[in-house]
Parts: C-alpha cells; structure tokens; sequence
C-alpha cells in the first residue's frame, strides 16, 4: 500500500512538473526580427501584387483614362472599398445576434477517488446513512440547449440598425474619397499636360542658351567686349539658364505623381493625350440652386444624418436596456452515469431578470443617449454652415480663375508674337543673340502661367462640382473594366451638364 501511495504521489509530482514546464516555456518567448533574406523572399510577390493584376498602357493617357485607373487601381482608394467590404461583415455578424442561442457542449470528467458521502441527524447529530456513492468516478455528459432573451434580441435589433447605418457612412466616405482623388487626378494630369507640352522647347532654349554662353566666354576671354558689358550679358544668359532649370525639375515631377495616382511604376515613361483646345468650363446655375443642390448631395452631410440617426437609435437602445429581461430555454441532456435512472432528459426553462440599479441610472443612462443625439445634429447644423461656405468659395474661385486664364491667354499670345519677332531679327543678323534667347524664355515662362491657369481652372471646375456632391462618375457604367469605366468618365462630363440644364430648366437642385 504504501509503494502504491508513492508511485501516485511520483505520477502527481511528473503532472504538476509538466504543467510547470509549459508555462515557464510560454514565458519565455522573445521577439524574432524578420531577417534580410525574408524580406528580400516577399518583395517579388508584392510588387506582383501592386502592378502584376492591371492592364498596360496602350497609349497617350486621356483624363478620362487616368480618372479610370486611378478608380480602379489606387491603393488608397482600394483600402476605402475594403473597410466598407469589413463593414457589410460585421454588419452581417450583428444580425446573427438576434438570433436564439444553440449550444452544444460535452465534456469528460474522472476523479481519483470516490465521492461518496454519509448523512447526520439533524436533531441528534448522529450518523443517519452510511457512506455511499451516487456518481462514477469517470463520467461522460452531452448537452443541446436553445435559449432566446427578449431583451438582448432588442438591444441586438437596435445595433443592427446602427452598423447598416454605419456602412451607409462608409459608403458616403468612399464617395468623398473618390471625389478627391478625381480632383488629384485632374490637377496633376493639367501639369503633365504643360510638362508634356513644354519639356521639348525648354531643352532647347537650355541647349541655345548654353551655347550661347559658351560664346559669351571666349568673348570676355579675349576682351572683345568692356568687362562690364560681358559680365552682364554672361548674367542674363546664367539667369536664365538657372530658371529654365527650376522650371524643368518642376515640371518632371508631374508625370511620377501622375503615376501614383494611377497605381503605374514610379520609372515607367508614359505620355499624356493632350487637347485640341483649351475650352472653358462654366456652369449655368445661381448660387441659390447650388446651395440646395449642396445640402443634398454633398456626403458629408449624409454621413452627418446618418450619424444623427444612429443618435436616435442609441436613444432607444439606452430605453431598452432599462426594462426587464425574459428568457426563454429549453434542452436536451445525457450523463453516462451509471447511478442514474435516466441518463438522457429535456428540460425547459422561463427566468425573468431586472437589474434594478439601471432604475436609478435611468436619468443618466436616457440623458448621455440625449446629450449624443444633440450633438450629432449640432455637428450637422454647423457642416450645413461649412458647405453652404465651401460652395461660395468655389463659386468665387471659378470665376476668378476664369478671369486669369483669360488675361493669361491674351499675354501669351503677345509673348509668343514677341519671340517670332525676334527670332526673325536674330535669324536676319539684325541683333544680337540675347534679346531672341530672352524672348524665348519670357515666351515659355508665359506658355508656363498659360497652362498653369488652365490646370487651376479646371481644378476650380472640379472642386465647385465636388462642393455641389456631384460625382465624377455615372451611377452606373457597363462594367468595372478599364475600357467601361474610361467610356463611363467621357460621358460623365456630359451628364453632369445634362443633371445641371434639367435643374436649371426646373427651377430647382437636380
């Protein structure tokens, strides 16, 4: 007997060692840095992964074009798609809560040692029952059981409504995100535009100016001139070098920007389809007709009362959590117990529970729900400020822009005729180099400001749309391929005139 009791107290002593080990293992983990070669393994699949799935480019890029892809490949705008993608998941996890409980559980249970009891007079204290034993010391148990609270189904109701509301706000932040990146994408494809059309006679009047320069060398070399003389002329001609330089590194930036903004390698060489004319966009709507149109397209606004809404939910949600729970179960059990007399049985159950503390919580439990819901429409209020502002500033903007452009147009056209006459002069021998390689570059820095206007004004154009709630792209188009949504923005423009004229013509917002 007494080996025996050893031999259990060494099985017991190995269990409670091993236990020990494995936490003490648990505890020991440490942080393991991915090494270089792991990073080096996964930079071929990613950058499989960022531009492997698009279509190559065919051609001169349209903004039309460039719109699509940026719509279809842009990181940022893929990772808006996902969070409402996450949303309608959970959205669709909260309805599941609504639903009545089922669970199934089973389970093993042994014991060293009998559990046996005995039993005492209560009156004399006296041994009434010898020990006995009612249970096994291994025993197998099963269970199904359902159960359904009243209460949490409507609490559960409530949050419900309050994720649909909350991936009808994704939704309207997806639009916005669209919205402004169709604005990027039109400001930065105007400057690859002026880049495009100005990167070839910027190198020549770089290459003619430093000739040029070079000849102004040799003449102060060998003192042709008055040192003062040469000195200044070698000045303007440096002059403009170091400007047509300034303006040639800014001007390459547009087309690597332009890239990212269409998910395209940042080295890929690419050319822009540039216009037959530069026409200038208006809209025929007063300010009146816009401020409504505003007020109820934009998607802010629409997140603001969608948010207010969720205000008056959890209003209700704060109510009916107040009240009392019912809950409602039934089940099915088994225990292999050989003791019992049945060893499988249904039972069925109705509880009904009240946490009375909420009762004298209820004043501030309904007041914070109310100081939420105040507050969702105080904010709506004041972005009914901030839009109504926003759209007079756009409004202004476009017609200022309108008016530059105008006046840019005119002086370009002047500057142009200035350097065809001297570069006739020049070519003639009438005058000296400097005065043709000036007017060339007073020539290109207007054809810059020219172009420069244009992009703001289109840019104007496209934020006074933005500040209306107008999308860029239709509601619909044929399909998501590249080809489809490019033919989708070409008719956008068109449309979005249409909406403006049937708004006009009706006297009120479209």
């Amino acid at each position: 007997m007494k080996n025996q009791n050893q031999a259990k107290a060494a099985g017991r002593y190995r269990w409670t060692a091993l236990v020990a080990a494995l936490v003490l293992s648990g505890c020991a983990v440490t942080p393991a840095p991915l090494t270089e070669s792991e990073r080096q393994a996964t930079l071929g699949a990613d950058r499989q992964a960022m531009f492997g799935s698009q279509e190559a480019l065919a051609g001169p890029v349209s903004l039309q074009e460039a719109m699509a892809r940026a719509l279809k490949y842009n990181r940022d705008f893929r990772v808006k798609l996902m969070e409402e993608a996450l949303a309608q998941r959970q959205l669709d996890l909260s309805r599941l809560d609504m639903l009545p409980k089922l669970a199934a559980g089973a389970g093993f249970t042994a014991r060293s040692r009998d559990l046996a009891s005995s039993s005492q007079n209560v009156a004399t204290g006296t041994q009434s029952l010898v020990p006995s034993v009612s249970t096994e010391k291994q025993s197998h148990t099963a269970d199904l059981s359902l159960s359904w609270n009243v209460l949490d189904f409507g609490v559960s109701y409530y949050s419900a409504q309050q994720q649909s509301d909350r991936v009808l706000i994704l939704q309207q932040r997806q639009r916005k995100v669209a919205q402004q990146l169709m604005q990027q994408v039109r400001e930065v494809w105007w400057q690859a535009v002026g880049a495009q059309q100005l990167q070839g006679r910027i190198d020549a009047l770089l290459k003619e100016a430093e000739a040029a320069l070079a000849d102004a060398r040799q003449v102060e070399q060998q003192k042709l001139r008055s040192p003062l003389e040469a000195l200044n002329y070698r000045r303007q001609l440096l002059d403009v070098i170091r400007q047509m330089g300034i303006i040639r590194n800014n001007l390459a930036q547009a087309k690597p920007r332009l890239a990212a903004l269409m998910n395209l390698p940042a080295g890929q060489d690419f050319a822009v389809a540039v216009p037959a004319g530069m026409p200038v966009p208006a809209l025929g709507l007063s300010l009146e007709r816009m401020e409504e149109m505003a007020l109820l397209h934009r998607p802010e606004l629409s997140e603001a009362r969608y948010m207010e809404r969720i205000g008056a939910l959890e209003t209700r949600k704060a109510v009916a959590k107040l009240l009392p729970g019912l809950e409602f179960s039934v089940g099915q059990r088994y225990d292999s117990n050989k003791f019992l007399v049945n060893h499988s049985w249904s039972d069925a159950g109705l509880r009904v529970s009240w946490n009375l503390l909420n009762l004298f919580n209820a004043g501030s439990i309904k007041g914070a729900a109310q100081a939420q819901l105040d507050l969702a429409q105080a904010q709506r209020l004041a972005l009914n400020m901030a839009v109504l502002t926003q759209v007079h500033v756009a409004y202004l903007d476009l017609q200022g822009r309108s008016r530059q452009f105008a006046l840019e147009k005119e002086l370009s056209e002047v500057e142009q005729s200035i350097f065809e006459q001297n570069r006739n002069a020049s070519a003639s021998g009438a005058q000296a180099r400097l005065p043709a390689i000036l007017a060339d570059a007073n020539a290109v820095f207007s054809s810059l400001r020219l172009y420069q206007s244009y992009g703001d004004l289109q840019n104007a154009y496209g934020q006074l749309g933005a500040s209306l709630g107008v999308d860029p792209l239709p509601d619909s188009a044929a399909s998501h391929e590249l080809p489809a949504l490019t033919a989708a923005f070409a008719g956008a423009e068109t449309q979005w005139q249409a909406k403006v004229a049937t708004a006009k013509a009706a006297g009120g917002a479209p």
